[in-house]
């Protein structure tokens, strides 16, 4: 994190926002929605996930919108990869970071990824393996979501204590961060400080945790402020509110990015991101999905008069 930031953002809309929407999003506005958030001062954005076009159709130009991406002076590109294959693809592009998913439940990590925890743990070994063994990878940061962590659509609650094994599990095998992902919209504000808490104590500080939350039941900024007041800097967010886990029915999707950044910009913390460039490339988004709702308050009402930027 650079000197004069004080909370970095993750655009994740691209990857996300769009994988679960049926009408594929052109490739030319993919690379203008990254053009336009790195212009506005996004400083990472997950461009795609690399999965069988079975999964999901959305992402069978990743090769060439991370290409495109790598040309953007002070951006840090990443992508989410599920398994050793998709990570092998990812190395082979020279994206700045990997991330690799990995559901606390049992049960959505069978119907995500199609496997169980254990073998998806002894895929992220390889994928550590092959990072570390490799000289032109080893710049290649690996980033873990910790999917479900903060509850699950198919097991309901979770035992943080399983949060705590997993997270020493995969720093163990070579983890660089760690991301708490609350998949489906369970959380609530004193969960999440409970969780960062607990992760801090086990874990201690020198571990970069960041949030993924998303605001199915109305909670989001909320958990979002409770992290902050945990010392959590570094946060993923969607443009316009696209996005929602598949396995989650009626779950709306990540937080807003364009609502996240003014939270944060107005509560005197540096984001880097101008609020109102950010907000211009919703058109983008609106032009490449035409049938997609784009939720945001900001968007909708605008900075309150006499708004000062944080950088100001």
């Amino acid at each position: 994190m650079t000197t004069d930031i004080d909370v970095r953002v993750c655009e994740v809309g691209l990857r996300d926002g769009i994988q679960g929407i049926d009408q594929f999003f052109p490739t030319d506005k993919k690379k203008a929605w990254i053009r336009s958030e790195a212009a506005a001062g996004v400083p990472e954005i997950e461009v795609c996930s690399f999965v069988p076009p079975s999964v999901s159709g959305q992402f069978v130009d990743c090769e060439e919108v991370i290409e495109d991406a790598l040309t953007l002076e002070g951006l840090e590109v990443s992508a989410l990869v599920p398994n050793l294959r998709g990570a092998q693809r990812g190395f082979a592009t020279g994206v700045h970071k990997l991330s690799f998913v990995l559901s606390i439940s049992e049960s959505h990590n069978q119907a995500n990824v199609r496997c169980s925890r254990e073998d998806s743990l002894e895929q992220f070994r390889q994928i550590a393996e092959l990072r570390n063994s490799t000289p032109e990878n080893k710049k290649v940061t690996l980033g873990v979501g910790l999917a479900t962590a903060l509850g699950c659509t198919i097991e309901g609650q979770i035992d943080p204590g399983e949060i705590v094994r997993i997270a020493e599990r995969v720093l163990e095998l070579g983890a660089d961060e760690l991301s708490v992902s609350d998949t489906v919209g369970y959380a609530n504000p004193t969960q999440v400080r409970d969780v960062y808490r607990l992760l801090r104590r086990h874990l201690g500080d020198d571990v970069l945790l960041s949030a993924h939350f998303h605001d199915t039941r109305g909670l989001g900024l909320a958990n979002v402020h409770a992290a902050l007041e945990e010392g959590v800097r570094q946060f993923d967010a969607s443009l316009a509110g696209l996005g929602g886990c598949p396995f989650a029915p009626g779950a709306s999707g990540n937080i807003v990015m364009d609502d996240l950044v003014f939270m944060l910009e107005a509560m005197g913390l540096n984001t880097g991101v101008d609020i109102d460039a950010l907000v211009a490339v919703r058109e983008i988004v609106a032009a490449g999905l035409p049938e997609e709702p784009l939720l945001g308050a900001i968007a909708k009402a605008g900075v309150p008069k006499g708004f000062i930027p944080a950088a100001a």
